[in-house]
């Protein structure tokens, strides 16, 4: 068996690695022998593949929880590093542990904690960064872990409702498809062999329903199935390109359905993050150039770009947003204005974060209560005018006889 460990040296150098040995005892005893003193050992976590790690990535609830823990270490007033190695320690992600891990060598070794974060902006993003610096500058680190922490579960929640809320349409047109696989391919060929033999006039749906159900079992249903995966492919492609993304992101706010909860979501995302920022002591065009970053759309992204610019320039932040209504809605634009008049702008975005993300909530369970019944609809006229094509001409001929 294989144990992944980390260790301590007589001088106090840190060293990780793996050894191999029969037990957990045994491969303790080898590294003591090595003149070793264990801080952590732990048996390597091998999946059905060995040692490949599939779908082992660092999720937002990982650095969540990680956030949570690492304040309430610094809370109870342990040391940086040993707060790192005790959290990172604990991880129940491989990949996730090794990376903290190696953030507290590099910060034992005299980098400030934000540096050793920034090695990694797969997980930890410019905001998480930026806010850790201002931690850092401040001296309440603690208190800027709680935030993000705060801010990370938030966000967690809401990506988790939102896709939640896609899992029921998303089943039901599996279903959907699926039940015309089995009609194609189990039923339907019986039922038209036995409408064939009857020699009865077939109605006009009935033969639509045999020609589609013979087309989807040919060579017809293998092509259909091509172009869709084909399809998929190109929009996917097209979508990781520049021009492509800015294409989808403009649909995407088009979209008659999902528009205005797309809006919500960007404006809610924009106002918390820059909220935070601001009251992380972070400059407002500094918090601007971060939260364009990661908003997640380019339209979106460019109107945060020239508000910057016009911050810079001496403009206001609420005279800038203005100027995008479609983007930003005028009512989020004058409560900025009331903020920057006031000098407590970050009071004002979490009003309206708390604002936009009930809106939010209410607009997925509206778009449910739509979606739902709708796509049973279809399920069930898809399968009844299958059923009714078959069973009209056996009603039929039956009569005749």
């Amino acid at each position: 068996m294989k144990f992944v460990y980390q260790a301590r040296t007589k001088s106090g150098e840190v060293k990780t690695g793996s050894i191999d040995a029969g037990s957990v005892q045994a491969a303790a005893e080898v590294l003591r022998q090595q003149g070793l003193f264990i801080t952590f050992l732990r048996k390597e976590d091998r999946g059905a593949f060995g040692n490949i790690r599939l779908f082992e990535g660092v999720s937002g609830k990982d650095v969540a929880v990680f956030s949570r823990q690492l304040a309430v270490m610094f809370a109870a007033n342990v040391s940086l590093v040993e707060s790192l190695r005790t959290v990172g320690g604990q991880l129940s992600n491989q990949s996730f542990r090794e990376k903290i891990l190696k953030i507290a060598q590099t910060v034992e070794a005299g980098s400030p904690l934000s540096d050793a974060l920034a090695r990694y902006p797969d997980v930890f993003s410019s905001f998480f960064v930026s806010m850790v610096k201002a931690g850092e500058v401040s001296g309440n680190l603690s208190e800027q872990f709680n935030y993000l922490a705060d801010y990370l579960e938030k966000q967690y929640y809401l990506a988790g409702k939102v896709k939640a809320a896609m899992v029921y349409p998303a089943v039901i047109v599996v279903v959907m498809f699926g039940v015309l696989f089995l009609l194609s391919y189990f039923v339907m060929p019986n039922l038209t062999a036995m409408l064939q033999e009857s020699e009865t006039e077939l109605p006009a749906i009935t033969k639509a329903v045999i020609a589609t159900t013979d087309f989807i079992r040919g060579i017809g249903g293998i092509i259909v199935l091509l172009c869709i995966i084909a399809v998929a492919v190109a929009v996917f492609r097209i979508s990781r390109t520049k021009g492509g993304k800015r294409f989808f992101d403009n649909l995407s706010l088009r979209l008659p359905v999902f528009k205005n909860l797309l809006k919500m979501l960007y404006v809610s995302r924009f106002a918390d993050n820059l909220s935070v920022l601001i009251s992380g002591g972070i400059p407002i065009t500094r918090a601007l150039e971060i939260t364009r970053d990661i908003v997640g759309n380019d339209l979106y992204r460019d109107a945060i770009r020239k508000t910057a610019e016009g911050v810079r320039k001496g403009e206001t932040v609420s005279s800038v947003l203005f100027n995008y209504p479609d983007l930003f809605p005028s009512m989020f634009s004058q409560m900025i204005m009331v903020g920057e008049q006031t000098g407590s702008m970050d009071k004002s975005l979490l009003v309206m974060v708390n604002f936009y993300e009930k809106e939010a909530d209410r607009a997925i369970d509206s778009m449910l209560v739509l979606i739902e019944p709708a796509l049973i609809i279809v399920l069930g006229l898809l399968v009844g005018g299958v059923v009714g094509s078959v069973m009209i001409p056996l009603y039929n001929s039956m009569n005749a006889v």
